[in-house]
């Protein structure tokens, strides 16, 4: 008998096979190539030590003892199958909080909206809201005070896993209205190398390629950074719907030129996303797919 025992992937295909007895129908239900299902197959039978099947041009059939193999196998195969379906199924839907976190007024909008088909999916868990600093953001996740966080992406951080994209948009700079650039009707990107940039403490790899001189304010919130920008001490680039949200008389908002999409998606901590962190990154990209 060959070394090692059979991995799952090995023996749903030696199933899937027993059933179809044909390698293409076997491929396309498990989403393979067929020279993947053969070289698995044969795999599979070097652990084993005996042919599980018989294969011409014309047909396949399974030996006497594939037969005696699937007929042992099957049983604890769909008992394995069920248990973890059930687990799965029971992580969906246990009871408890899920702390989520936004950093801004149309974060927290959008978040009420995923956590309200989150609750129709998933009626035993309580969405728990937090509004996070930019300076909060890391060590919040990292320190296990809240589950998931609504930021901008990508956010460089190799202990972070980042859910799909769910919103992308123009990046503006908010200017004093006094400023040079409040009366142009958009910057573009070079001239962020003449003017003091503002930025809050989250990473930003590309305000860091294109204002590498920009000055970080590490505990600064949305509105301070806001107050510094009307004030004159510094252009502050931000989200198109900032303007939307945070209407100012000491701002104007002036679109940036050549600049890429900024984009925002769901972060939580690698290797701890319970099933209800899933689920809800599942429900707020059900929500943003929808049409308006």
């Amino acid at each position: 008998m060959g070394a090692g025992m059979p991995d799952w992937r090995e023996l749903e295909t030696f199933l899937t096979l027993a059933e179809e007895l044909h390698f293409g129908r076997t491929a396309e239900r498990l989403h393979v190539s067929t020279a993947q299902v053969s070289q698995t197959i044969r795999k599979l039978e070097r652990r084993i030590g005996v042919p599980l099947f018989t294969r011409t041009s014309r047909r396949v059939e399974l030996t006497p003892s594939g037969r005696r193999f699937r007929a042992d196998l099957e049983p604890a195969f769909t008992a394995v199958g069920a248990a973890v379906a059930k687990a799965v199924e029971a992580g969906r839907g246990v009871t408890g909080t899920l702390r989520v976190a936004f950093g801004d007024a149309a974060g927290g909008q959008l978040l009420a909206g995923v956590a309200e088909r989150f609750r129709r999916r998933d009626p035993g868990c309580t969405v728990e809201f937090r509004e996070v600093r930019p300076a909060e953001v890391l060590p919040w996740l990292r320190a296990g005070e809240v589950d998931v966080v609504l930021t901008g992406l990508p956010l460089p951080a190799p202990d972070l896993v980042a859910g799909p994209v769910l919103v992308r948009e123009l990046r503006f700079l908010a200017v004093a209205p006094t400023h040079p650039f409040a009366r142009r009707d958009a910057v573009p990107v070079a001239d962020l190398a003449r003017v003091t940039v503002l930025r809050c403490a989250l990473p930003d790899l590309w305000l860091d390629e294109h204002a590498p001189g920009a000055e970080p304010r590490p505990r600064a919130g949305l509105q301070e950074l806001l107050t510094l920008a009307g004030a004159g001490e510094g252009v502050l680039p931000v989200g198109a719907h900032i303007r939307r949200y945070y209407p100012r008389p000491d701002v104007a908002y002036v679109p940036l030129s050549g600049a890429p999409l900024l984009e925002w998606g769901l972060v939580w901590p690698s290797g701890t996303a319970s099933a209800r962190v899933r689920a809800f990154a599942e429900a707020a990209a059900d929500l943003v797919r929808e049409p308006a």
